[in-house]
């Protein structure tokens, strides 16, 4: 079975001048020519995205979307009429987000984060600006140092609120950040603490305990060779003098080194790291 607005692999079945039809279950479906990989034929399948076009026919397409059924994403409004507005989803087609479906208006040129969903009455992909009803942390499908997707949602006075795999809300705390962000922007994290109480999550970026430091291990290694076996930085650093040479937090920074201290590949001098 197809599945309108998500990505599917489907069979070549027949060849015509403007492009070649996949097998849909039914009479097929055309993926124009100017989205045909070479040498296509007949019985080759094809990674496709599906949707409706401007003339409301069901298309393929090997384009990629900014984002499919279910994800939030944000995308820049391109424009607007009485019915709703229209945003760039990196297809020949963009898509619409009813009046009903926004929160203060939308603009031209204006970036919105909105969830891309599948209107009931017409079959169409569409977008919303309210979020808020397909999120929930009722049934959370994560524990603590799953590693998972993060959306910024929206500041607070103690950080970030952030959404946890298109489904379940977290809080990035602001001491958890160490670059600037905005509504958004995305980036993998992990799960750091649930309140059994509430289902409310804390959340933290990049990966959790021993694995985030071993995938600093080789940054601070390389950085030493780059640099003649020895980098000014050691515990009495500068936190904001670290992050904006490693990218990485004081805390990271101090496990990676004590990990590399252990293994006897540097050795801890008085000003800085050295290189053995």
């Amino acid at each position: 079975m197809i599945k309108v607005g998500e990505y599917n692999t489907l069979k070549v079945i027949r060849e015509v001048a403007f492009g070649v039809y996949l097998d849909d279950g039914d009479e097929g479906v055309l993926l124009p020519k100017r989205f045909m990989p070479e040498n296509v034929k007949i019985d080759d399948e094809i990674n496709v995205f599906l949707y409706h076009d401007g003339e409301d026919r069901l298309i393929a397409t090997t384009q990629k979307p900014k984002g499919i059924l279910g994800d939030i994403v944000k995308l820049r409004c391109i424009s607007v009429t009485p019915q709703g507005a229209f945003l760039d989803n990196g297809l020949m087609k963009d898509i619409f987000v009813p009046k009903s479906k926004q929160q203060r208006g939308m603009i031209p040129n204006g970036e919105y984060l909105v969830k891309i969903y599948l209107d009931e009455q017409t079959g169409r992909l569409a977008a919303t600006e309210k979020i808020e009803p397909f999120l929930s942390n009722d049934d959370l499908t994560v524990k603590v140092l799953d590693e998972v997707d993060l959306t910024v949602y929206r500041r607070t006075d103690i950080g970030y609120v952030v959404i946890i795999n298109n489904q379940h809300t977290g809080v990035l705390h602001h001491n958890e950040i160490y670059r600037d962000i905005t509504a958004g922007d995305k980036f993998k994290g992990f799960i750091k603490k649930i309140y059994t109480e509430d289902n409310k999550i804390d959340v933290a970026a990049g990966k959790a305990g021993y694995n985030r430091v071993e995938d600093e291990t080789e940054k601070i290694l390389r950085l030493l060779k780059e640099n003649n076996g020895f980098l000014p930085y050691h515990d009495k650093s500068n936190p904001d003098d670290i992050y904006s040479f490693f990218a990485m937090s004081k805390k990271t920074f101090k496990m990676t080194v004590g990990n590399l201290y252990r293994q006897k590949k540097i050795s801890l001098e008085k000003d800085g790291i050295k290189l053995v």
